[in-house]
């Protein structure tokens, strides 16, 4: 089963003329530099100049799939077409998608304790969904604090990229993907694979409900029916955001949270500075601040 969570680990970096030449289409400064405004444009993505060898490998394998010549007449393609379905595979192409099951663990636990302290149903929005080990492990958390009450928890799942969320529906991964976890954890919220699923487990189908996944970009001028949720989880989302698009999605937040609610960032992002209406409450975890 393939997962573009895993890239294999970088080696040594190529002198740029050696790069050059080892590729099969032209990829010069004024391709790099539309890409790098194309992606912005259309999903808040902010690529560095560090990021050049990666933008072609990726989208080197999208021209390879389309038969395409060259990066000129397939961006002039995307341009010239706005509803062109394969902007969701440039898109798809320029996401990245590291994630893992609790991971940044120290979030859980506040998570357990605010669920415990609200009255239900209680309900997260987890908006970067990948693979969905976030969203099964928040499910997860939400079933060993709530108990019978969990039944009525929900989370929505999103994320730009098509592809890792027809992975995450699945609910199946391979056993070292989840091997990390507690024993008793394991056992009571996965099932092990037999015979031709030997090596795999899969999340309970009753946690598996409790999970809804959609397609959503963070960026799209509209998000669809307003939904207010007990605890939003955007990790490692911001970073590939410059401060202004940081400071639109932080706003548009704000309606979607109920008064109390949590906002959950990733261990490298700051909000403090960019918006008065989130203040630190933990560790990366910010509170919906209530004005008069």
């Amino acid at each position: 089963m393939g997962d573009p969570a895993y890239r294999p680990a970088a080696g040594a970096r190529l002198p740029a003329a050696a790069f050059a030449a080892e590729r099969q289409f032209e990829f010069d400064d004024g391709d790099f530099a539309r890409v790098r405004r194309m992606i912005h444009a259309r999903a808040g993505i902010s690529l560095g100049e560090h990021k050049r060898e990666m933008v072609y490998s990726r989208l080197a394998r999208r021209l390879r799939a389309l038969g395409r010549r060259d990066f000129a007449g397939y961006l002039d393609q995307l341009e010239r077409r706005p509803d062109d379905p394969e902007w969701q595979g440039f898109v798809n192409a320029l996401t990245t998608n590291l994630t893992a099951f609790f991971r940044e663990p120290h979030h859980f636990p506040i998570l357990a304790d605010h669920a415990r302290r609200r009255p239900p149903p209680y309900t997260v929005w987890c908006c970067a969904a990948s693979t969905g080990e976030e969203p099964y492990s928040i499910a997860i958390a939400l079933a060993e604090a709530l108990g019978p009450g969990a039944s009525a928890a929900s989370v929505l799942a999103t994320d730009i990229d098509t592809q890792v969320l027809e992975q995450a529906r699945a609910a199946v991964y391979p056993l070292e993907r989840a091997g990390r976890l507690p024993q008793e954890r394991l056992q009571r919220f996965f099932l092990r694979g037999k015979g031709a699923r030997a090596g795999q487990v899969r999340v309970r189908p009753e946690i598996a409900a409790r999970v809804r996944f959609e397609t959503l970009n963070l960026l799209a001028p509209d998000w669809g029916p307003v939904e207010r949720f007990d605890a939003i989880f955007c990790r490692n989302v911001m970073i590939y955001f410059d401060k202004a698009t940081q400071a639109r999605v932080l706003e548009r937040f704000l309606p979607r949270l109920k008064p109390g609610g949590l906002l959950f960032a990733g261990h490298s992002e700051n909000f403090t500075y960019i918006s008065r209406d989130f203040r630190l409450r933990g560790q990366t975890v910010y509170e919906r601040v209530e004005r008069p």
